[in-house]
């Protein structure tokens, strides 16, 4: 609480530094992508891709924290660029499969060189013992949120 005990002190809240770390890295990855001629959401799509080869655009879009709507337009300008192939039908149900061909493995070698250079000076000030406590502090916030049910909401007063 700030001290006049309303709302939340923003020099404090763990929320809002994350919020600002979260920033922060996404600018920092949009710069040194730019120049290969992609954003953080055709990095993270294409990341996936090689990860899990195969996945469907609803999966592709909660990997990377978008809609649907909007990874179905990426991965159709991905297609259409000659990054990613899909089928014509789907093989099962209405997903249709994405991967990545040649020319993606090639965008996502030189992508992925970037982005870890934006960790790598992101982390350059901690230690390994300080990473190694950060990534499971991380997770640990994540697991909290996951699974514990929300907070009742209460009608606001004034």
């Amino acid at each position: 609480m700030s001290q006049d005990g309303a709302g939340v002190d923003l020099e404090t809240s763990l929320g809002y530094l994350l919020k600002e770390a979260s920033s922060a890295l996404r600018a920092a990855m949009e710069e040194v992508l730019r120049p290969l001629g992609m954003g953080v959401t055709h990095y993270a799509c294409l990341e996936l891709l090689a990860q899990r080869p195969g996945l469907s655009n609803s999966e592709l879009a909660r990997g990377a924290f978008v809609t649907r709507q909007t990874m179905n337009v990426l991965l159709q300008n991905l297609e259409r660029d000659g990054y990613v192939t899909r089928p014509a039908e789907a093989p099962v149900g209405k997903a249709l499969p994405a991967r990545l061909t040649p020319r993606g493995r090639r965008s996502l070698e030189r992508a992925t060189a970037a982005v870890r250079s934006v960790e790598v000076r992101m982390l350059a000030g901690m230690t390994e013992a300080e990473r190694s406590a950060a990534f499971h502090a991380l997770k640990s916030m994540i697991h909290s949120l996951a699974s514990s049910p929300p907070a009742p909401s209460h009608p606001r007063q004034g």
